[in-house]
């Protein structure tokens, strides 16, 4: 599967941005998928994923402000990110199965 990824971009804090994740094919039966973001000097980290029957889990600093969702029939996925921080800054990459996206930048600043 290919991914392609688009969104992101300069925000101010307490901004919001949406990411998708546009893959070739069906996602219909694919239950793992999530975002990850990565700084430079860390390792990539999970933000949000679904982990089967629907259910989502997310890191605890994106709790409250991003919803990770999934549009089976446009073979997408999308992270909403709202009230967003200075913390957030990072490369944003989404995995659907075993692919990963191109990832797309996200800075937050004032």
């Amino acid at each position: 599967v290919q991914l392609v990824q688009s969104g992101g971009g300069l925000v101010q804090p307490g901004g919001s941005l949406r990411l998708s994740c546009a893959a070739s094919e069906s996602i219909y039966t694919i239950n793992k998928m999530g975002w990850y973001r990565q700084v430079p000097g860390r390792q990539r980290e999970l933000v949000a994923e679904f982990i089967g029957h629907g259910m989502t889990r997310d890191s605890g600093s994106v709790k409250g402000r991003f919803r990770i969702s999934r549009d089976n029939a446009k073979n997408t996925l999308y992270l909403q990110m709202d009230n967003l921080k200075f913390e957030d800054t990072g490369i944003y990459f989404c995995k659907i199965g075993v692919s990963w996206g191109q990832g797309n930048q996200v800075t937050v600043c004032s």
